[in-house]
């Protein structure tokens, strides 16, 4: 075997290069002088015969084939911490970290009490929770980024053949009214109803709202003649805009326990409609799963029912 004309240190550096935008700010990154840098980078390209940044920039902006060895490095690189990580977990769960991907929703509201739970029986496991949309935290699992993740919409179709995916559980989506309004005395409206109502609502591209249209319209229920008061980017926004009185919304019951128990907001049923999406254990079975990985996912269903008991 030849020997290879890089080592891991310069890969690092073009990673560093990558993310901080200057050779300065890897530098800064990487404890280590500018000068040291430029060397590794002039002696990286002399090895490989390539330039690997365009020098007529005034930017950290890499040439075609620094492009490629930039996007063959990162690859190694993860496999180097994924080695790191397996010889570790041969000390059988006596410490490491965790990377849990989430949705935005689930990550918010549901996640954190999950991951006490965790935390109570593996107090040595540290635990780093990234919350982003569905499909962001689905392209983090599969390039290893994350270790697994738990969405509430689909993963992008490219990805189904890559990522193993387990439902193993349904979140309920509540109606929810200010305390004031007329219907906030019922426990259940009808279809009809609905289209009398003023509506706050995540912004089309939401994965929830798009489930939500679509449990609705398998209803019967036309969500195109919904009046839609506002469009908000939040969950949080939206309780606080129902809470207000602007209108009415459809939530995850997960985000809004502490506002039922306070009785500052109103859950009111449809009749014959229960609006649920599935939620889904997400991983690259490809990948090296760890042990704090497999125990997460083992005790995910209890940790789950738990959770929602103490509610």
């Amino acid at each position: 075997m030849t020997d290879l004309p890089f080592t891991l240190d310069q890969l690092r550096i073009l990673k560093a290069i990558a993310s901080e935008g200057s050779f300065k700010k890897a530098a800064e990154s990487l404890y280590i002088s500018q000068p040291a840098v430029s060397l590794q980078v002039q002696n990286l390209e002399k090895q490989l015969s390539v330039p690997i940044f365009d020098r007529g920039n005034r930017k950290a902006a890499f040439t075609e084939e620094g492009e490629v060895l930039l996007r063959y490095g990162s690859r190694i690189l993860s496999l180097c911490d994924e080695s790191c990580r397996a010889i570790e977990d041969l000390r059988c769960l006596n410490g490491g970290t965790l990377v849990i991907g989430a949705s935005q929703t689930t990550g918010t509201y549901l996640m954190p009490r999950l991951i006490g739970l965790f935390r109570q029986k593996y107090p040595q496991i540290a635990v780093q929770l990234q919350v982003h949309s569905t499909r962001r935290i689905s392209w983090s699992v599969a390039n290893g980024q994350v270790h697994l993740a738990i969405i509430g919409g689909k993963v992008p179709q490219e990805l189904d053949n890559i990522l193993q995916i387990t439902p193993y559980a349904e979140d309920e989506l509540a109606l929810i009214l200010p305390k004031l309004h007329p219907f906030s005395k019922l426990e259940y409206i009808q279809k009809e109803d609905l289209y009398r109502l003023r509506f706050i609502a995540l912004d089309t591209q939401s994965t929830i709202r798009k489930v939500i249209d679509q449990v609705l319209n398998q209803n019967g229920i036309d969500s195109t003649r919904f009046k839609i008061e506002m469009e908000l980017n939040s969950v949080e926004a939206i309780k606080n805009a129902v809470q207000s009185g602007l209108g009415a919304a459809f939530v995850s019951i997960s985000a809004i326990a502490k506002e039922l128990e306070l009785g500052i907001l109103h859950w009111v049923k449809i009749e014959d409609i229960t609006i649920k999406r599935t939620l889904s254990i997400v991983v690259n079975p490809n990948r090296y799963r760890s042990k704090a990985s497999q125990a997460f996912s083992k005790e995910i269903l209890t940790l789950f029912v738990s959770s929602y008991k103490d509610k």
